[in-house]
């Protein structure tokens, strides 16, 4: 069997069993592709293929699509078209935030143009619990650099500490990282207090914010208005996989990870991904649009689901409290139970769910986020993730 005959059999039979009688319960780890998504990018798919960075009629084209998108996508996020940098996903917007923002900050610290004379930061803060695009970004960065690394734990509910954060954040610390919403358990981070407690702790501090999960239940012009930089993934709101954006506010810099043609305004280059750009566009702006009603209705759907599941399995605890978590999101542990177990014998029933970050499954690890939560280790290994979505 060649490779397209084994790619065209896995389209044809996309999951064991009959798909017609299987429930998907794995929505933050990644959406269908919304029909507005579709539609917007077949034309770019087929016939208006050309490359935007061209100066023939076709490349003028896929130009016009790519700053309409990006305009619309600005727009919604709430920042201006000329701070909005589109990337592969979610963690290369993360990466960029983390590697990029630090470099931008050194060099403006080595020449003393912000006029502190303190010279480049020496310490970088992030939250225990971030997503491991976020974490070893932190960590590959402290170790290259040589700089301090200072993790800051969360609470019994799932969210940050902050008074652990504010003992951490003193004057020579440089950028910190609060995700807008975790991406295991769905709480929602007090941003706004994480951003005054790093402005008056570390007012020379630029904060990020991995919003990958928020976008699809939050107001994200509102809910990340404090933070300098925001990373989104088009794949958790409808959108294609391989399409994601960082966003900048108050005139943070990035300096580039990638070297080529200078695109994106010199920030990353490479020949931009017009389909995933103006599908990104449409599966956002339908998101928003749809949200209030959607956030209604599936935190009704994920409030039925635990209750039922709670009433139902002995020694079944749930993690955090609902009134903090996305409506997405239900995450229940089991004593005694290994979640790695759980999620193959309930796929073997029909019923797709998590362990934790879809990067991370088939890795039998206690998680990090229970673990930033004070769980022991064989409690952290205990936690499924049911996450439900349009």
């Amino acid at each position: 069997m060649t490779s397209l005959d084994r790619l065209t059999a896995a389209e044809q039979s996309p999951v064991d069993g009959d798909a017609s009688r299987r429930a998907y319960f794995d929505h933050a780890a990644t959406t269908p592709l919304r029909p507005e998504a579709l539609e917007a990018m077949l034309p770019f798919l087929t016939d208006n293929f050309a490359n935007p960075s061209g100066a023939h009629a076709e490349s003028r084209r896929a130009r016009i699509a790519l700053d309409d998108a990006r305009d619309l996508i600005a727009e919604l996020l709430g920042v201006g078209p000329g701070d909005v940098v589109l990337t592969s996903g979610g963690t290369e917007a993360d990466d960029l935030a983390v590697h990029g923002g630090w470099a931008a900050l050194a060099a403006e610290g080595a020449k003393g143009s912000d006029g502190s004379g303190r010279g480049a930061p020496a310490a970088l803060v992030c939250a225990a619990m971030e997503h491991h695009a976020v974490l070893e970004a932190f960590r590959t960065l402290a170790q290259s650099r040589g700089v301090e690394l200072r993790l800051v734990p969360s609470d019994s509910s799932g969210q940050i500490d902050l008074d652990a954060l504010a003992e951490v954040c003193d004057a020579s610390v440089g950028l910190v990282s609060v995700m807008a919403v975790n991406n295991e358990i769905g709480t929602i981070q007090p941003l706004d207090a994480v951003v005054r407690v790093v402005a008056e702790r570390s007012p020379r501090a630029v904060v990020h914010t991995d919003a990958v999960q928020a976008a699809p239940w939050l107001d994200l012009p509102a809910v990340t208005a404090g933070a300098d930089l925001m990373s989104i993934s088009a794949h958790k709101f409808g959108g294609p996989k391989g399409s994601g954006a960082l966003a900048l506010r108050r005139g943070a810099l990035v300096w580039p990870r990638l070297d080529g043609g200078g695109q994106e305004r010199g920030r990353r280059s490479g020949t931009p991904n017009v389909a995933g750009a103006v599908g990104m566009a449409a599966a956002l702006a339908a998101t928003v649009s749809e949200r209030n009603a959607t956030v209604a209705r599936v935190a009704a759907l994920r409030n039925r689901l635990g209750d039922g599941l709670l009433a139902t399995v002995s020694d079944m605890v749930e993690t955090g409290d609902r009134d903090d978590r996305v409506a997405g999101i239900l995450h229940l542990r089991i004593g005694g139970v290994e979640a790695e177990a759980l999620v193959v014998l309930l796929d073997q029933v029909g019923v797709a769910t998590s362990a934790g970050a879809a990067c991370s499954s088939g890795a039998v690890e206690p998680s990090h986020v229970l673990g930033a939560m004070g769980l022991d280790p064989v409690e952290s290994s205990t936690g499924i993730r049911f996450s439900l979505g349009v």
